[in-house]
């Protein structure tokens, strides 16, 4: 299946068990005192604490993972997740990323 396929489902699953889920959360970011609007697009934010990067990639990538860590470090928050549903397992696709560096 397609990440959008993945994405839209797991958000159902979330709100059927009662979070809070936002698709596809704009993520404006601020360079030299110019604000950019569209600057990166978030997956899945869970009960405004949880940030949830979807793939369906064969391969694992240490992107994922940067690539959720800016996202964290940008919002200020703590705790966030790449699932890859296109590895062999699920387990092999969970990736627990934590932000160490929540800026000021």
């Amino acid at each position: 299946m397609f990440e959008s396929t993945y994405e839209l489902l797991l958000a159902d699953e979330l709100e059927r068990r009662g979070h809070a889920v936002a698709r596809q959360v704009v993520l404006p970011i601020t360079f030299r005192t110019r604000r950019i609007d569209q600057a990166f697009r978030i997956d899945l934010l869970v009960d405004q604490q949880i940030v949830i990067e979807v793939k369906a990639s064969e391969h694992h990538s240490a992107m994922y993972r940067r690539q959720l860590l800016t996202y964290l470090r940008f919002t200020r928050l703590r705790v966030g997740l790449v699932l890859n549903f296109g590895l062999t397992t699920m387990k092999e696709g969970i990736d627990r990323v934590i932000n160490d560096h929540i800026l000021p």
